[in-house]
């Protein structure tokens, strides 16, 4: 509901539901705007406990040289963690 009211429409014209948003802002923490679709992808059908404690992660290592590929690491790793629990 919050990000409805924040809705700029000439700054997040492509935003309208909260995971894209969710998506963009992790894209732009990352750094790797060129690959939101990819974020967008995974804030739909990923988990958010698991996407939040990779970005965590990340911001933990903050001398990572590149911070998109070490989420994306952590994140296989959670997943792979979690899918053996759900077994």
């Amino acid at each position: 509901k919050n990000i409805i009211i924040k809705f700029d429409p000439r700054e997040d014209r492509y935003i309208s539901r909260e995971f894209q948003k969710y998506a963009y802002d992790l894209a732009e923490e990352l750094g790797d705007l060129d690959h939101k679709s990819l974020y967008m992808r995974l804030a739909k059908i990923t988990p958010r406990h698991l996407l939040e404690q990779a970005r965590y992660f990340v911001k933990d290592a903050s001398n990572a040289q590149n911070p998109a590929r070490l989420f994306m690491w952590k994140l296989k790793q959670l997943r792979d963690e979690w899918k053996k629990k759900q077994k």
